[in-house]
């Protein structure tokens, strides 16, 4: 009974994937420095939020609601609340789960022991041994000419910026045919 249980488990192990990094999982937003979520984004605090949808979805979406006609749709976005004029950028980001698939790892390292190849080519594992699979964010930083981040805890705009960036962030998940949204403003 113990020796068919450990190998129940030995099959299990072998069957399964080593993660190496797990992209994070936001039910509904985050505020948090650009640069800590991801690298390449700048050190501003940031609304972030994951995209299910296409990628070019949001870029269409801000570009038919603040009707842009493709021209600085990524940078220098107006809005207004409160009688007071604000400005948005937004960055598509990917951020990928990573795992390293243990039962390939162990064919591809007998078959190159088997055939004794210096160029031997993996055959199961994917290239570069890891499995990759991508998680898309959108990242929204606010500032206006009185403040350089309203999204900053000490931003005197915090809370009203925030409120219009959650119904806008709502109101992007639940359209899917932006040219209504010209319609409802």
């Amino acid at each position: 009974m113990k020796k068919s249980l450990s190998y129940v488990f030995l099959l299990i192990f072998i069957q399964s994937c080593i993660p190496i990094r797990i992209a994070p999982n936001i039910s509904d937003y985050k505020l948090t420095t650009g640069k800590k979520f991801k690298r390449n984004l700048p050190k501003r605090n940031m609304f972030i939020f994951e995209d299910p949808k296409e990628a070019g979805h949001f870029y269409d979406y801000v570009n038919i609601k603040f009707q842009l006609n493709d021209e600085d749709v990524y940078d220098d976005v107006p809005f207004v609340v409160d009688g007071i004029q604000y400005f948005f950028a937004f960055y598509e980001t990917e951020i990928q789960d990573k795992s390293i698939p243990i039962l390939a790892a162990l064919m591809d390292v007998a078959l190159s022991r088997a055939t004794s190849s210096d160029d031997y080519e993996p055959v199961f594992t994917p290239k570069g041994g890891v499995y990759r699979k991508g998680n898309w964010y959108i990242a929204i930083e606010v500032y206006s000419d009185l403040e350089k981040d309203c999204l900053g805890e000490n931003s005197f705009s915090r809370e009203v910026v925030l409120k219009y960036l959650r119904s806008l962030k709502d109101e992007y998940l639940s359209t899917h045919n932006y040219n209504e949204i010209v319609l409802k403003n």
